[in-house]
């Protein structure tokens, strides 16, 4: 999603979250090339496979979401200033839950992130509540010790957000490793819903796609499972193919002629995205990354009963279905070579 090596650390704030703690550290000097290497590893690294995008919301007016208050306020200033203090009162009111678990917050301000074809500036706000044991091996000038610590290593971090100062509705990128727990974090610190760009357009449009054809299709036609692989194969190889999405041509290059699949295909679109309250587009530029995390789980895999798993990848016209005089159900698979 992002690229993150030209990037550079601006400011960074940290600070213990435990109730009545007021220790705090606000750091802005210039760390060595090392050190800034291994700070947008840990906090910069795992955004670059992201493949949602958010954007900040609220269910009466924006201008009381509190966190888009605070950071706005921060992108205006170009510092973190005594903004933090606003935020860390924020996560404390948001996060009164008894399971929500104590933990250290970052705060960093982060410059010349690249995002698609420009590069923008940006506010990562990160909570981390478990940390990694290590081993810190002797100072040989010294009598040989080894110190067991725990400490922050280049493993996801618990809870993190980055705000990108793209133009309003800045682009959010955010992740939560303990979603099992009270979901604070996205719901009532942030307050985010999907961002309504290219990339949103493309995960909603693959999964619409793949709803209708493992779960509507067979409801309303007479389709195998092979014909549903293939559909699936057809649609995924239009979004890798292609570099911008149009919809008539998606549907003529799955669906063939088939006006009635079209058709179909179309209500169950209108229906889908009024069900999960989305508006997609009809045409937009398709995002990679997206793309590819959505293939792995378009299933080109065959299933016959415990025995066989057969992958079909290509021509579907090469594999049959049929039943022999006994009732044994068979497919027939056209090949040249085997390895």
């Amino acid at each position: 999603m992002i690229e993150y090596k030209g990037a550079s650390v601006k400011e960074l704030f940290f600070q213990k979250i435990e109730e009545e703690a007021n220790n705090h550290h606000l750091i802005q000097h210039e760390f060595s090339p090392s050190e800034e290497e291994m700070l947008k590893n840990i906090f910069l690294k795992p955004f670059a496979s992201a493949t949602n995008t958010y954007q900040f919301s609220h269910n009466v007016d924006l201008e009381l979401n509190v966190l888009y208050k605070l950071t706005n306020e921060i992108n205006r200033n170009e510092k973190i200033g005594n903004t933090h203090e606003g935020i860390i009162s924020h996560l404390r009111t948001s996060s009164r839950h008894p399971n929500i678990k104590e933990g250290e917050l970052f705060i960093i301000r982060f410059n010349d992130i690249f995002l698609e074809d420009k590069t923008i500036d940006g506010l990562g706000i990160f909570k981390v509540e478990k940390k990694d044991p290590f081993i810190e091996t002797p100072d040989w000038t010294k009598e040989p010790t080894l110190l067991f610590k725990e400490g922050i290593g280049e493993k996801k971090l618990d809870k993190a957000c980055l705000i990108l100062f793209d133009e309003d509705p800045f682009t959010i990128l955010a992740y939560d490793n303990n979603n099992s727990e009270a979901v604070y974090w996205k719901n009532d610190f942030i307050q985010l819903d999907f961002k309504k760009d290219h990339v949103n357009n493309t995960n909603h449009f693959l999964e619409m796609t793949k709803t209708y054809i493992t779960n509507q299709m067979p409801e309303e036609f007479e389709v195998s499972k092979t014909d549903q692989i293939d559909l699936l194969n057809k649609s995924i190889k239009y979004f890798k193919e292609a570099e911008n999405f149009d919809k008539g041509e998606f549907e003529l290059s799955v669906f063939g002629q088939e006006e009635e699949a079209v058709k179909s295909f179309r209500f169950f679109d209108k229906q889908y995205q009024e069900d999960m309250d989305l508006e997609l587009e009809d045409n937009f530029k398709i995002a990679v990354q997206s793309v590819k995390k959505q293939a792995r789980i378009f299933k080109s895999v065959l299933k016959l009963d415990k025995n066989f798993h057969v992958y079909i990848h290509g021509n579907r016209e090469l594999i049959e279905r049929g039943q022999d005089s006994d009732g044994r159900k068979y497919y027939k698979i056209y090949y040249e070579n085997e390895s």
